[in-house]
């Protein structure tokens, strides 16, 4: 856990930089969930809720890279990002399972080694770098 904890800023730009791949899906939705999930959806409120989902995705990503250079920040951001891939998992095991084979079988394998290396990260308690006590005259 001390190798994660102080590495804890690569760990966030390149978890950050992954995630943030998904604006993909808010520019070109149909092009996204084919290449994610083999398939895509029909309409005009689909398209809405996966350009949505896709810019959601991006920020969280955009959060991560901040809160790599921002150590106050990051057990927020860290929880946040590990609660909305741990969702994105959990939905794609139980409501999804027959796109395993697809791209978000890797999305839910990638998603889920962040989420461990998150938590371990938090329950080291060294998300932050902590100031060396003051000298005391």
């Amino acid at each position: 856990m001390t190798w994660i904890a102080n590495n804890i800023r690569w760990i966030m730009i390149v978890s950050g930089v992954l995630t943030a791949t998904m604006i993909y899906a808010a520019i070109a939705p149909d092009a996204a969930l084919r290449s994610m999930f083999g398939e895509t959806v029909d309409g005009p409120l689909a398209h809405i809720l996966a350009r949505n989902w896709g810019a959601l995705i991006a920020l969280v990503g955009a959060m991560l890279i901040y809160g790599a250079f921002d150590p106050p920040g990051r057990p927020f951001i860290l929880i946040v990002a590990g609660i909305s891939k741990a969702f994105f998992v959990a939905l794609v095991l139980t409501e999804g399972r027959q796109y395993l084979g697809q791209q978000v079988g890797v999305a839910v394998v990638t998603d889920s080694l962040m989420i461990a290396l998150f938590l371990c990260c938090l329950l080291a308690g060294r998300v932050t770098k902590r100031p060396a006590p003051a000298a005391t005259v």
